[in-house]
């Protein structure tokens, strides 16, 4: 390791210059922070600093270590020495990775060697895309070494399965035993049809000296994810019960003495992450509550008659999105709001006070005039209370006239939460004059299972009222200019944004869909992964006596609804997004079109589902506020 130099991170050449309210170009100039873990002697937080390059059209990242008392950050160029590595085995004769391997003959020049230039894909199932990339015989698997490098053994020869789970998961899906003995990894043993229509990922043990395989989870037939060891040697694991379902409830497993104990079974919410406490007692965890994310702690009990009690420890107006380490009573995260990027903190558990650490984007907001965010909760059409976000412009004077924007959140169940997007931004939204109205609608987690479940198999019935409810109370604000309300959203927030535009009667004067569902039925039959429309869609459209089918692909189809549109719309789509495909926002723009409305299609052939590179990330935030000036 060699020390560079010591610095305060707010400098790092991120100057507000004079700009007093957050703008895209300011916004793509913060720092990014990514906890990377405590050094090895607990005294030092090591992070990254991924800062976007507009000019490179990529981010540059560096590394820092800070004391976990907080004061000055110090650059490092080796990082990793300094963390404990848990791809190496805890008596040191090992090392765990992943490679992609070529099992199985998809392309022409494969099943045709001497036709070389093919570039033909043949499949004899699903699963043939998935997210954004096509399938080509490759699949990732884990790998042991010797220490020394001279053996290296695919514990998973031979074998048409991912471990990590494509496409996101890393080297968090797998795991050594305490005893160096074996590896635990995470795994959906399905291919083809039955991968794309099942959720069920198990934890298998592979036994380094036997070469054995064995499921440990076979009994669970959703999710097992992000195994983890307890002080004491204890396997843990997040489970979700039910096949199909990406957004059951998600509950903390413990394995003691052979029996699986789920310590947050009786609690009403559901887990995003955990970290066991350093003395095994307690586990802490973060979950989604009232439209924030906060820590919670679940004590252990193990066998005795003590009762499971689950606290949160934590609360107030930010997320806490997650848990580095520990430091005697305190607890090391990373935290983050809407108007403020992610840093990192210490919470202080018998004190119960915040400390931030690092200050990456510290100078940079202390220039720029914040936005006032309130938490409102509407009444909804079957008399629920329903949390709201109101993001108010900087230096907002209630006397005056804004325009406002309905957001309609994706997922459809993720978190409408505190959180800092670098797309759909809210202070930059806000900074450039318009009221943000976030509802936490049906569907959202944090407010407990029953709420987060009733979207499934009711896409465009009670969520659409609780949309409607929400727009339709912050309007009778008198700041509000209710000739000026507009919809946006991605993802199922654009199908939300679609079906309102057949179903609003003139509330909104401008609508912008990014990635939406426009056609229940053709998404069904392009998406990749069928089980979320199998579960969420309540089945096939040929279902014909499946009502709740027969619903999604009917009523609460948005091509059903076009004959309405009359509302000038943006529709955005990524080329290379399987998951909601082209065809979708090309369906919409072309109907929109050939009705003689207003409306653009902004395309960026080479993104997926989300918009990552910063030159195309600031033409996204540029058009969208364009159209907005157009329009609204």
């Amino acid at each position: 390791m060699k020390k560079l130099l010591i610095l305060t991170l707010g400098i790092m050449g991120l100057s507000a210059n004079a700009q007093d309210v957050m703008t895209p170009e300011l916004l793509w100039k913060l720092g990014r922070v990514t906890p990377l873990g405590l050094s090895k002697d607990g005294k030092n937080i090591v992070y990254k600093v991924a800062i976007p390059s507009v000019e490179e059209n990529k981010s540059n990242s560096k590394y820092y270590t800070i004391p976990v008392t907080g004061g000055n950050a110090t650059e490092v160029t080796e990082y990793k020495e300094l963390i404990a590595d848990k791809n190496t085995a805890p008596d040191g004769l090992h090392l765990l990775s992943h490679q992609e391997v070529k099992i199985t003959k998809v392309l022409g020049k494969d099943v045709y060697p001497e036709l070389p230039k093919s570039d033909a894909k043949v499949y004899d199932g699903l699963d043939y895309r998935h997210w954004d990339t096509w399938r080509d015989g490759t699949y990732n698997h884990v790998f042991f070494a010797t220490a020394d490098g001279k053996s290296k053994t695919d514990i998973m020869p031979k074998e048409e399965y991912d471990s990590p789970q494509k496409p996101f998961g890393g080297d968090e899906d797998y795991i050594w035993s305490p005893d160096s003995k074996s590896i635990i990894y995470v795994c959906k043993k399905k291919a083809g049809t039955a991968y794309a229509v099942s959720t069920n990922t198990d934890l298998y043990q592979y036994n380094i000296e036997t070469k054995e395989t064995k499921n440990l989870t076979e009994g669970n037939l959703g999710y097992d994810t992000h195994p983890s060891f307890s002080p004491n040697g204890d396997l843990t694991w997040l489970q979700m019960k039910r096949d199909g379902y990406e957004a059951d409830k998600n509950d903390i497993i413990v394995r003691f003495k052979e029996m699986n104990i789920n310590l947050t079974a009786g609690w009403d919410g559901t887990v995003e992450s955990f970290k066991w406490s350093t003395d095994g007692k307690k586990v802490y965890f973060i979950a989604p509550v009232d439209g924030t994310k906060q820590l919670f702690e679940v004590n252990f009990p193990g066998l005795t008659r003590i009762a499971v009690t689950v606290k949160q420890i934590t609360n107030g107006v930010f997320d806490v999105t997650e848990i580095v380490g520990f430091n005697l009573d305190q607890v090391i995260v990373a935290r983050n709001d809407m108007n403020h990027a992610s840093e990192i903190f210490s919470y202080d558990l018998k004190k119960k006070t915040w400390k931030q650490l690092t200050n990456v984007n510290t100078e940079t907001y202390s220039k720029l005039t914040l936005c006032k965010t309130e938490k409102r909760y509407v009444t909804t059409t079957d008399g629920k209370k329903m949390l709201v976000w109101v993001i108010l412009p900087p230096n907002f004077d209630p006397t005056k006239k804004y325009p406002a924007l309905l957001y309609c959140q994706g997922g459809p169940q993720s978190a409408l939460s505190q959180y800092y997007s670098y797309r759909w931004n809210f202070q930059t939204i806000a900074s450039q004059g318009y009221v943000v109205v976030a509802p936490n609608r049906r569907g959202m987690p944090g407010h407990g299972v029953k709420w987060n479940e009733q979207i499934s198999g009711d896409w465009g019935g009670q969520v659409m009222d609780d949309y409607l409810a929400a727009i339709d109370d912050v309007a009778k604000e008198s700041y509000v200019d209710k000739t000026r309300l507009g919809a946006v959203g991605a993802s199922y927030g654009g199908y939300s944004v679609f079906q309102l535009a057949g179903i609003h009667k003139n509330r909104f004067k401008t609508f912008i869909s990014h990635c939406g569902i426009f056609n229940t039925q053709s998404m069904y039959g392009t998406t990749e992964e069928v089980f979320f429309t199998n579960w969420d869609s309540g089945g096939a459209y040929w279902e014909k006596e499946n009502k709740i089918a027969q619903k999604t692909y009917n009523e609460f189809n948005p091509i059903n609804m076009v004959n309405n549109w009359n509302t000038p719309i943006m529709i955005i789509q990524g080329g290379k997004d399987y998951r909601v495909p082209i065809g979708q926002g090309q369906e919409a723009f072309q109907a929109a079109q050939l009705k003689g409305i207003k409306s653009r299609f902004l395309l960026f052939p080479e993104e997926n589902h989300w918009v990552l590179k910063p030159q195309n990330a600031l033409v996204w935030q540029r058009e969208f506020f364009k159209w907005l000036k157009e329009t609204l």
